[in-house]
């Protein structure tokens, strides 16, 4: 099918990138997000991070400017019905996810594609509570999305070549890479990275090595650009520890228990940059270890 217009719900760090990436490459897209006060600050963000591609000269001003005017917002989920593809990009919470997904049933066309952005809940499951599920996919994007090259493409049980092969065409025409997981808990980059993170807090949770020397330790001696607990802050603790805890429910194997230490950062609020505190403080100059 072709894909022409675009609804992305949720306007936070994960839908704005998308929008992003998607007006860039000439979709018409409609973000959707229950605060007017965060769909301005995710335009704003946009620009701004569109602003940056022009002064690299990656972009020009006026590919810019026709970008953003392929953006419009909207309060009314409802609006976003008649899209051809729709991309739920809202926080890792099942139930708020279905919420969603119900919200949009009255008003889809027959032939919208509904997709996830989920990092880690089961596809299967989502696509079950819709009316849809052989047009219900996981399309995973890594952050910050307009920089990553990475999409995961997840088809549920009952998914269909011609939705699989659609969104396969959508990452081509995004100049992006899809990479193609089957459907079982946390898919292939989180299934690898997370349990990584949560090793790592429990190597300071035991007093093998500090913040500082954990971090160190991995970008100096693995090669990784990231510190493991400095990419916990990045990616959000909460997000982190959810994502540890679909591993745990869904495998059923302990090697996947977080780390008492990750439930306590996160029980306190210090969920990492968005919260100014996690494994580092970061409300002065330069972030500070906090263990």
């Amino acid at each position: 099918m072709d894909i022409r217009r675009v609804g992305v719900v949720g306007a936070g760090q994960m839908g704005n990138g998308i929008a992003h990436v998607f007006a860039l490459a000439g979709y018409e897209v409609i973000l959707h997000d229950i605060a007017e006060a965060s769909l301005k600050a995710a335009l704003a963000t946009i620009d701004k991070n569109m602003e940056r591609q022009v002064s690299r000269g990656k972009i020009s001003a006026e590919v810019k400017a026709e970008a953003l005017a392929r953006i419009s917002t909207s309060l009314d989920i409802a609006l976003l019905g008649p899209t051809d593809l729709i991309i739920e990009a809202a926080t890792e919470k099942e139930d708020i996810k279905n919420k969603i997904f119900a919200s949009l049933a009255p008003h889809l066309a027959p032939h919208t594609i509904l997709t996830s952005n989920t990092s880690s809940i089961s596809i299967t499951r989502l696509a079950s509570r819709t009316d849809r599920p052989e047009k219900f996919m996981g399309f995973h994007f890594m952050n910050p999305v307009p920089v990553m090259q990475l999409v995961e493409l997840i088809r549920g049980i009952a998914t269909d070549g011609p939705t699989y092969d659609a969104l396969k065409a959508v990452v081509d025409r995004l100049g992006k890479t899809a990479s193609s997981s089957e459907d079982f808990p946390a898919f292939i980059v989180n299934r690898i990275l997370i349990p990584m993170i949560n090793e790592a807090v429990y190597t300071l949770y035991e007093g093998v090595g500090s913040v500082s020397s954990i971090d160190t330790a991995l970008k100096l001696g693995a090669n990784h650009p990231m510190g493991p607990l400095e990419l916990a802050d990045f990616i959000g603790l909460d997000t982190c520890l959810a994502i540890m805890n679909v591993l745990y429910d869904g495998l059923a194997d302990t090697k996947y228990r977080p780390c008492p230490l990750l439930t306590k950062y996160v029980e306190a609020g210090w969920l990492g940059r968005k919260s100014q505190r996690g494994f580092y403080d970061y409300r002065g100059e330069v972030p500070v270890p906090t263990r």
